[in-house]
């Protein structure tokens, strides 16, 4: 039962996501912190470190969840063994173009369809907030969200703007722990990656 309702907000997820795509141009795309370039990279790694969960375990596909930016992965999610965890760490690391694996795996019991409701109802409270702060570039920012603890990675514009973020997230009900992993624009690591990036693509 638990898997069916995920896989039915998966899909609700993914036709919301194809909805959006068919409006987007390139005018919008390019107001993201990371080029049309980084973006595709982006998607290509996600579609091989899934191809790989799935090939290696149903469960791993399922219960772990991945954000991508600029080829570094956040893996958040819950599983029942520390060898699981391992193993999508190692997995993600098997793509082109992944630089940096973030483990947020949680190995735990916890967990169920009335707490997975709660984290989507989180997830969609975070999303609304920081889309509707127009001192935020929403499109900058992915949210997940795993037993209550909400994690962030993305690109900042600046020190206030995050804060802005983080401050929104710590005003949701249900949320316990509010996590970041978002670096700054002009941060060297992004210079250093799309430099790197450019070459492969000369």
């Amino acid at each position: 039962m638990y898997i069916l309702i995920k896989n039915f907000f998966l899909l609700i997820s993914i036709i919301i996501i194809l909805n959006s795509c068919a409006a987007v141009n390139i005018t919008t795309s390019s107001a993201k912190e990371k080029g049309i370039k980084e973006a595709i990279s982006d998607a290509m790694i996600d579609a091989g470190i899934n191809k790989e969960f799935l090939n290696h375990d149903i469960n791993m596909f399922i219960n772990v969840e991945i954000e991508v930016v600029e080829g570094r992965v956040l893996l958040t999610g819950s599983v029942k063994k520390t060898s699981n965890r391992l193993d999508a760490i190692k997995l993600s690391w098997k793509i082109l173009g992944v630089r940096e694996v973030i483990n947020e795996i949680d190995v735990t019991e916890k967990g169920g369809i009335k707490q997975y409701l709660t984290d989507v109802k989180i997830k969609t409270q975070i999303r609304y907030k920081v889309l509707t702060d127009k001192e935020i570039s929403s499109i900058n920012y992915n949210f997940e969200v795993v037993n209550g603890n909400l994690f962030i990675i993305g690109i900042a514009k600046n020190k206030k703007e995050l804060k802005k973020v983080i401050e929104h997230s710590n005003n949701i009900r249900g949320v316990l722990k509010v996590v970041s992993h978002t670096i700054m624009k002009n941060d060297p690591r992004r210079k250093k990656y799309q430099r790197k990036l450019q070459k492969k693509n000369d």
